[in-house]
């Protein structure tokens, strides 16, 4: 693992996930930047201290030349990093399994993607949420045209805990998140926003053509947006709205997907992540369940009724994961395409922002 040293968030959720299945086992790291962090961290996770670093060049060259050298890096850096560290790895030969988005610029992206082709090495994106298998149920459904055409369709997600600036207070996530320089040209957009537009094109197979947006900065001083308005155009002719927020009272992890077809509708809310809501047009709405009532929905661990979410959908990626390193088949895995198409909807999203909301293609 790079990055997800004392003090990180994210990096603990794909420890966890990782060891899920029994797939995995953490062996070596370099944890942050900063010597003492990232062998104090090595210590706490019972990494050996000879397989601890603090340069992640060191780290992929003494990796890759090891006998029992790594099979992947899971990179949990801030968005600034992931393309210097991904393409060392990758430029060693070594599989990388990453956090989104892909990178902070869509330069570094396209660069990024370029490695990826030429080396061949494995690349996967950790959009979890496509892990959900619900959500994999839905995809489903739409391919087998249980919706008839798609017409429109609206993502939304919505969190509060940026309706202060926490990051003048010191608050370590708010203050690389809300920092361009680390995070890139999107705020909410880029943070979870990008999580929207992925599961909405991974669900329906749409592709999006051209947006109209609006991003704002609601807090005093916040450089980067914390809240993001849009309409979109599909190949086809399917429309769709996308809503990403960062300071609406009341939100924890509003993430939710409604789809439209012209025989029935989906609903979906990542609170609530073991139903689906299934509207025939003009019948009486169903509730799908993982426990098999009409659905084929694989992925999942434990009995009907017991509760599965948030790390288990990361778990299913770094499972699938570990089949694509071992030569198996895992072809709903997000990869370097995926977030190249992250990478390009933030852009045009910023560009048509600045552009009082100009359609914007992609």
């Amino acid at each position: 693992m790079v990055g997800g040293g004392i003090g990180g968030n994210i990096g603990a959720v794909h420890r966890i996930a990782a060891r899920l299945d029994g797939r995995w086992v953490l062996v070596a790291g370099a944890f942050s930047s900063r010597d003492d962090v990232a062998h104090a961290s090595a210590a706490r996770l019972n990494v050996a201290p000879e397989r601890s670093y603090a340069d992640f060049r060191e780290m992929a060259k003494d990796e890759a030349a090891r006998p029992d050298g790594i099979d992947a890096v899971s990179i949990v850096t801030p968005n600034h990093m992931h393309a210097p560290v991904a393409t060392a790895f990758l430029e060693a030969g070594i599989p990388v399994i990453c956090d989104k988005p892909l990178t902070a610029q869509l330069d570094e992206a396209e660069a990024l993607a370029e490695v990826v082709r030429r080396t061949g090495t494995p690349f996967v994106l950790t959009h979890n949420y496509t892990g959900y298998p619900l959500i994999r149920e839905a995809r489903q459904m739409v391919a087998r045209g249980e919706l008839g055409a798609i017409r429109v369709v609206q993502a939304e997600y919505a969190q509060d805990w940026l309706a202060k600036p926490i990051e003048q207070e010191g608050q370590k996530q708010a203050a690389w998140r809300t920092d361009p320089a680390r995070s890139g040209a999107g705020g909410a957009i880029g943070d979870i926003g990008t999580h929207a537009f992925n599961l909405l094109s991974f669900v329906t197979g749409l592709r999006t053509e051209a947006l109209s947006a609006q991003l704002t900065s609601f807090v005093p001083g916040r450089r980067l947006d914390d809240d993001a308005q849009m309409m979109l155009r599909f190949e086809g002719g399917a429309r769709g709205m996308l809503w990403a927020s960062q300071v609406a009272p009341g939100n924890e992890n509003g993430l939710a997907l409604r789809i439209y077809g012209e025989k029935a509708a989906l609903e979906w809310r990542q609170e609530d992540p073991n139903r689906l809501r299934f509207s025939r047009l003009g019948e009486a709405p169903q509730w799908l369940t993982r426990a098999g009532h009409g659905t084929s929905a694989g992925g999942t661990r434990v009995p009907s009724g017991h509760p599965e979410g948030y790390l288990e959908a990361f778990a299913t990626l770094y499972t699938e994961a570990a089949e694509l390193i071992g030569g198996g088949d895992a072809n709903l895995l997000p990869g370097i395409e995926d977030g190249l198409d992250g990478m390009r909807f933030i852009a045009a999203c910023v560009a048509s922002s600045q552009d009082n909301g100009a359609w914007t293609a992609l």
